[in-house]
């Protein structure tokens, strides 16, 4: 990627108004300007957002759950041979990929919603066969903190302002972008359900919420093209009128300051470069849906609608992050989650709830 690019980039990012403190009105809403220009260019940066403590904890908790990650996708163990972490769950949550590949792009996975594959610089000769890039679906088993960080009263205020009190869990992972070794992540809309059902209305696919742990720039954070949440874009049309570059024109690159909370609307079109950089990357991503895009959606294998009881069963971490949230920061008011308001004693975080509502709780996420 030429520096040409990376300066015009962050150049185009820091004139189009959509940085600062989250801030909030007298009656509880977010301020005009900041939603203008989350919906005028599909996304938001929250500077400084995460108080010093619960960044330096989460910061401790990834690099734990670094150290202890399996060796490789069919390992047991980690790498000094202990038994690795998440080996017992039911469904994989540590992902591998070649070094400065594009694991996605160019393939039918996740509904094909990839569908250009990005360039792959060539690894360096000492460069391990595959590296670690992505944890999830279900990372907050994995990281205590990472469900406290879940339930931040004002990330789910948001959430409220956006998709409504009712508001639904779509997935959680952690994206690891390794100093010149982290894979890409191409081009992409994350939705791939509610396309052209002008009865949902903007916002149908929901919003992501990406809480960076460490510094980016313009050579391994995540780009967007403002704007394109909009509409569907024919990614194949537009990387081919940029004769087959995939530094696409007009996007900028999502820079943060560690701490620092972006959010997204997940139709925004938005990928990752190869991270060939010498600084390393770690995003903490959840989202969530308006209620009425996900009740009644039939998807899965074999299918299956999305129903009252498994939105409700999956809206249970919401509630849990928030009571293990108020344990540790008993300072804040805690959020209310409308849904499920008069259900408090049942969603305790304790070591019970651990194993009844968080253990394998990514069974229920649900994928539009």
């Amino acid at each position: 990627m030429s520096d040409a690019y990376l300066i015009e980039g962050e150049r185009r990012a820091g004139e189009l108004g959509n940085r600062g403190p989250l801030r909030f009105d007298r009656d509880g809403d977010l301020e005009p300007d900041i939603l203008e220009a989350y919906r005028r260019t599909g996304f938001y940066v929250f500077e400084g957002l995460l108080r010093d403590t619960e960044l330096t904890e989460l910061q401790a908790d990834f690099e734990r759950v670094l150290e202890q990650a399996p060796r490789s996708g069919a390992a047991v163990v980690d790498s000094r041979g202990r038994p690795a972490l998440g080996v017992d769950l039911k469904l994989p949550q540590f992902h591998f990929a070649k070094p400065l590949s594009d694991p996605i792009g160019g393939t039918t996975l996740l509904d094909g919603r990839h569908p250009v594959k990005m360039a792959e610089p060539h690894a360096p000769g000492d460069a391990p066969d595959r590296v670690l890039y992505y944890v999830g679906n279900g990372a907050l088993q994995l990281m205590d903190t990472y469900l406290r960080l879940y339930g931040n009263p004002e990330l789910l205020r948001v959430a409220e302002r956006i998709n409504g009190p009712d508001f639904v869990p779509w997935y959680e992972a952690i994206f690891v972008k390794h100093a010149g070794l982290g894979p890409s992540t191409a081009w992409h809309q994350d939705g791939t359900t509610h396309w052209g059902n002008t009865a949902l209305g903007p916002g149908a696919h929901g919003f992501n919420v990406m809480t960076q742990l460490y510094p980016t720039n313009p050579a391994n954070a995540l780009w967007v093209v403002p704007g394109t949440h909009l509409t569907k874009v024919d990614i194949v049309a537009r990387v081919a009128a940029n004769g087959g570059s995939d530094r696409l024109p007009g996007a900028v690159p999502m820079l943060c300051n560690p701490g620092d909370v972006a959010i997204n609307d997940r139709q925004v079109l938005h990928g990752a470069f190869a991270n060939a950089s010498d600084r390393r990357r770690v995003t903490l991503v959840f989202g969530f849906y308006p209620r009425a895009s996900v009740l009644g959606v039939v998807r899965g294998n074999p299918p299956r609608p999305y129903d009252a009881a498994r939105i409700h069963e999956r809206s249970r971490i919401v509630a849990l992050a928030i009571d293990a949230r108020r344990q540790r920061f008993p300072d804040e008011i805690p959020y209310v989650y409308q849904p499920l308001e008069g259900e408090l004693e049942d969603n305790r975080w304790n070591e019970y709830t651990r194993e009844s509502i968080l253990r394998n709780y990514d069974l229920n996420t649900m994928f539009l």
